[in-house]
């Protein structure tokens, strides 16, 4: 039903002091941001070393839904993504299991969603969400279209970049004996 968290998002009051902190002390880099108009917030998501990545929120005015939370919890951890490959499945099993949902969402190809109360998820909002990674991740992050892998040589070393589930990418450095041992499995299950 889920293939991986897909990231962690964070409610903070002063949005530019934790943007700082992640990016400048961290190393975050940001890949894409939005506002809801609606639920009045705002959103980016980050990417950290190996496609890590989090999320941070905000309010944008009176009224947003993230009041209680503050309220309640003041900055911290506010839910998690879960990514699945089918959000109708996810809905089935948890129907047929009797736990509870709310706010399912279907924006077409890019984005389904549903959460699930932390009072039924042992005190963590989960969201659960079918879309492509790769969509919500910088272009540059990914592996050029149609290729799953690529092979390069620095020094002594061989670099193997394979696509990543997460939608970018992620290099595996290999010395020459680990190379030969890697070609000799490979031939061994297509003989």
């Amino acid at each position: 039903m889920i293939t991986r968290i897909d990231h962690v998002s964070l409610a903070v009051k002063d949005y530019e002091g934790a943007v700082e902190f992640y990016t400048k002390i961290l190393g975050a880099i940001s890949q894409y941001n939005g506002t809801d108009y609606d639920l009045k917030y705002y959103w980016e998501t980050f990417a950290l070393g190996d496609l890590s990545r989090f999320e941070i929120i905000k309010s944008t005015g009176r009224g947003s839904f993230l009041e209680n939370f503050f309220k309640r919890r003041g900055n911290g951890i506010h839910h998690l993504v879960l990514q699945t490959p089918d959000i109708k499945k996810a809905k089935d099993i948890l129907e047929n299991n009797n736990i509870p949902y709310f706010g399912y969402n279907d924006y077409g190809d890019k984005w389904k969603e549903l959460f699930i109360h932390p009072k039924d998820a042992f005190g963590v909002l989960l969201q659960i969400a079918e879309f492509k990674a790769k969509d919500w991740l910088d272009p540059s992050w990914g592996m050029p279209k149609g290729e799953k892998w690529f092979v390069n040589k620095s020094g002594e070393k061989y670099l193997l970049t394979f696509a990543h589930p997460g939608g970018g990418k992620v290099t595996i450095k290999l010395e020459q004996k680990e190379i030969e041992d890697l070609i000799k499995d490979l031939t061994k299950i297509i003989d």
